[in-house]
């Protein structure tokens, strides 16, 4: 037996899918401004690089007042409960068909591995390249307020780190959506907002009394 269940709203979709977008468009023309390919000319790499840019700052912005005005953002806060078992999951457990140690719930959509993923994109990844993105743009203005061994050039060094981690956690958000019942469960999930749990999947514990 299954059970359908309705974890993810139209503007967590919405948000996600964007969000993706305008993520694959930013190192993409970021990798073309940088000369790691040639597919898109200097000029209009630099003019989409920053359109894109505008665009997922207002994208964040948008969302943060969203998660703060329904709670949702209670389901980014960090938990070690059970973490071991799903570390365990993901090293060995997924290639010798152990069910997966943690089940889904709209109250607790993402697992404690999940949960510290996101929690460093969003405290590391994204401060990293946003701070060293705007500095870089309006550079001229801030330079005096710089201190004196950080210059335009370790500010782009710093941008181009930010961007290979999140190319890097990118690919490994990729390769997991992979790892549901089937390869294309998770997406589907995403594009539905329905996730299909199966009777193998261990049911959360229940909490502890006092």
């Amino acid at each position: 037996m299954s059970q359908r269940v309705y974890l993810f709203t139209r503007f967590e979709r919405f948000w996600h899918w964007a969000q993706a977008l305008l993520v694959l468009v930013l190192l993409f023309s970021g990798f073309a401004i940088r000369s790691v390919h040639d597919l898109l000319p200097f000029g209009p790499a630099v003019r989409l690089h920053e359109t894109a840019a505008w665009l997922l700052i207002g994208l964040w912005v948008f969302a943060i007042f969203w998660h703060f005005t329904t709670g949702q953002w209670r389901q980014y806060i960090p938990t070690l409960e059970r973490i071991g078992a799903v570390v365990r999951f993901y090293a060995y457990g997924i290639f010798v068909g152990d069910p997966h140690p943690y089940r889904q719930t709209p109250q607790r959509k993402h697992n404690p591995l999940q949960r510290l993923a996101y929690l460093g994109v969003k405290l590391v990844i994204n401060p990293l390249v946003w701070v060293t993105g705007l500095a870089y743009l309006f550079w001229e203005p801030l330079r005096e307020l710089a201190p004196a061994w950080l210059g335009l050039e370790q500010v782009a060094g710093l941008h181009v780190l930010g961007a290979f981690l999140m190319l890097a956690f990118v690919i490994i958000h990729v390769y997991l959506t992979t790892t549901g019942h089937t390869p294309l469960a998770h997406i589907k999930a995403m594009i539905s907002g329905w996730e299909t749990l199966h009777d193998d999947e261990v049911i959360e514990p229940r909490p502890r009394k006092g």
